[in-house]
């Protein structure tokens, strides 16, 4: 079976994103980038369903600049065999990366499509469930373990309260959560061979799909600075405080 895993270059989550002075967007000159953190757990899944011998083949699969070459070597360097990079030096929304990936499956026709369960650079969680509308495959949302079963793979979710299991006729989409596994660190010779590794180059237009965005940002602004806290001597003073700030 082969499995396709979706990629996504963003700002390290170690980095404290700063916003343009003219407030257009988040400031990305001069920036550490690196693997969607979510998508790391991703082509992890994928490799261990590979070391089980599930998996054949892992593609790795991005929608991004240039630069995301970067992002996909790591993905090879980690264990994916192969790897196709969208080229877009534009920000491409959560539905037109759904539509190129829906066609990149066509032709690859993959037995199992993994993807984190969202980016941490917008937040949407959007993608996988688009990708899984799109294709008419039944989707795994939210996992935190997987198990391949002869034609079905059994996805235990994680919701509200506590954790769903749900058994998916292949081929399926999963999206994967923080808890499901811990990516490994790719080997100085693994990282060497990566680079040996097939990387193609397309583009959104050779997959038939407008990239044009649907949505406008009006502004970007830093949260508000959270405001010092006070003491009050005794509670009697506090319930007074409150009243006076119109809480209580």
């Amino acid at each position: 079976m082969k499995a396709l895993v979706c990629v996504k270059r963003v700002i390290d989550y170690n980095v404290k994103p700063r916003v343009k002075a003219d407030g257009t967007g988040v400031d990305l000159a001069n920036v550490k980038m690196s693997m969607n953190p979510f998508d790391e757990i991703a082509v992890e899944e994928a490799i261990r369903l590979k070391e089980k011998g599930v998996v054949t083949e892992i593609v790795a699969v991005s929608v991004g600049p240039a630069k995301a070459q970067e992002t996909l070597r790591t993905a090879l360097a980690m264990g994916a065999d192969r790897a196709i990079l969208v080229v877009s030096e534009d920000e491409v929304e959560p539905l037109a990366v759904a539509k190129i990936i829906k066609a990149i499956a066509d032709e690859e026709a993959p037995g199992l499509i993994i993807t984190g369960k969202q980016a941490i650079d917008d937040d949407a969680n959007q993608v996988g469930q688009m990708v899984a509308a799109l294709l008419g495959r039944p989707q795994g949302t939210f996992a935190n373990e997987v198990s391949v079963e002869g034609d079905s793979i059994v996805v235990k979710r994680e919701i509200d309260g506590g954790l769903e299991t749900v058994k998916l006729a292949l081929p399926a989409i999963v999206t994967t959560d923080l808890r499901l596994n811990e990516p490994r660190y790719a080997s100085l010779p693994n990282i060497m061979k990566a680079k040996s590794k097939p990387l193609a180059s397309k583009t959104p237009a050779d997959y038939g799909v407008d990239i044009a965005p649907r949505l406008k940002t009006l502004k970007v602004t830093e949260p508000p600075v959270r405001s010092a806290g006070i003491k009050v001597p005794d509670v009697d003073a506090l319930v007074a405080k409150l009243k006076e700030m119109g809480v209580a």
